[in-house]
């Protein structure tokens, strides 16, 4: 298994985020960092402080040299897929090839509304997103990108210059719709995100998805699998390694370990610690 981190950009300051990304990119136990795509803060006091996310993510790719780095998730409907593919083309080169490109068919209906930006209903969402994936997959490994969809309609469209991960980078998924968004995870994605569980909910969807990707041709192993771990603000790694563990046991490959706040570098070294006393952590990692 390998093991990540996340740093959720709201109630917290820049310097804050930025002093645990440049301490956990010389810790090599941590393959990758990522952030969230919001406005408003999340599952808290949607009145705060929150920085966008693409924004600060390309500032912490630049301020590190190792980690991957990725959004997760981008929501489709907050820009058109062909300004993501550029986003992600020029963040792709900026980061040496070290971009992750999370995307997600969005649900937040609190900024979604107070900005205009229209979500629909949640068809029209998961239509929308599986047009969005064929677009962002042309314009990021094609010359040129013809596609006339419901919601997109493109024309001889040009992405240039392309990051150095063709065919593209990993496009990593998040969400457990069974109908629509493991299906389309098993169509378009390199990496499949569980928002986060129990161990039978992430072995049910794991399965799920793998019947997707046998309805295709498909072998799921082309997949990665990874899920939120969330370390409380009791610091209590032991419990994160037990969490990590179980979903090990049913397939996990990478444990994203969603960060407590405020944000303190001085959680890394000893979470590190016990990752590499554990006989979980991928041996290429170690």
């Amino acid at each position: 298994m390998k093991f990540a981190f996340k740093t959720s950009p709201q109630n917290t300051t820049w310097s804050d985020m930025l002093a645990v990304w440049q301490v956990a990119d010389g810790i090599d136990v941590y393959e990758s960092g990522w952030t969230f795509d919001h406005f408003y803060p999340i599952f808290s006091d949607s009145t705060g402080p929150c920085l966008e996310g693409w924004v600060t993510l390309t500032a912490l790719a630049q301020a590190t040299t190792r980690l991957r780095v990725g959004v997760l998730v981008t929501g489709i409907h907050y820009r058109h897929p062909a300004v993501l593919a550029n986003m992600a083309s020029a963040l792709d080169i900026i980061s040496e090839g070290r971009l992750e490109l999370g995307i997600g068919a969005g649900w937040n209906e609190e900024e979604s509304g107070a900005y205009g930006i229209e979500l629909g209903s949640l068809r029209e969402r998961f239509d929308r997103f599986e047009e969005a994936c064929q677009v962002l997959r042309g314009l990021l490994s094609q010359e040129t990108t013809t596609f006339h969809g419901t919601y997109y309609r493109l024309e001889g469209a040009r992405n240039e210059p392309k990051g150095p991960q063709q065919p593209h980078p990993p496009i990593c998924i998040g969400g457990g719709g069974e109908k629509r968004t493991l299906r389309i995870t098993a169509q378009y994605a390199d990496h499949w995100n569980f928002t986060g569980g129990t161990p039978e909910v992430f072995a049910h969807k794991r399965d799920v998805l793998a019947r997707h990707c046998a309805d295709i041709g498909r072998d799921p192993k082309e997949i990665l699998l990874s899920s939120h771990v969330r370390l409380g603000q009791d610091r209590d790694y032991a419990k994160v390694i037990d969490e990590a563990a179980a979903l090990g046991a049913e397939g996990l490959d990478l444990a994203i370990i969603y960060l407590p706040q405020p944000y303190d570098p001085a959680v890394l070294e000893p979470l590190a610690e016990k990752i590499r006393d554990s006989d979980l952590l991928d041996s290429k990692a170690a």
